[in-house]
């Protein structure tokens, strides 16, 4: 996953704004007590930080792959 992708998962599921607040204050138990944003700058891959986010925060499976996106034609 690339980091765009990250971001536009966090903001479709959170909002835009509440996403960053979000990855700023979330401490992810499961990626050291570390926040979403300080995971991302350590290199932690942003699947595993995505997934620590929808875990923390209930995201049911049918919504973590993100929206359907249509193709541009």
């Amino acid at each position: 996953m690339r980091l765009s992708d990250f971001w536009r998962l966090m903001e479709d599921e959170f909002g835009a704004g509440y996403a960053h607040v979000l990855a700023g204050d979330l401490v992810l138990s499961g990626l050291g007590g570390r926040t979403a944003s300080e995971a991302l700058q350590a290199g932690i891959e942003p699947r595993d930080v995505w997934l620590a986010v929808c875990e923390m925060q209930d995201v049911p499976p049918s919504r973590r792959l993100g929206r359907d996106i249509e193709p541009k034609r």
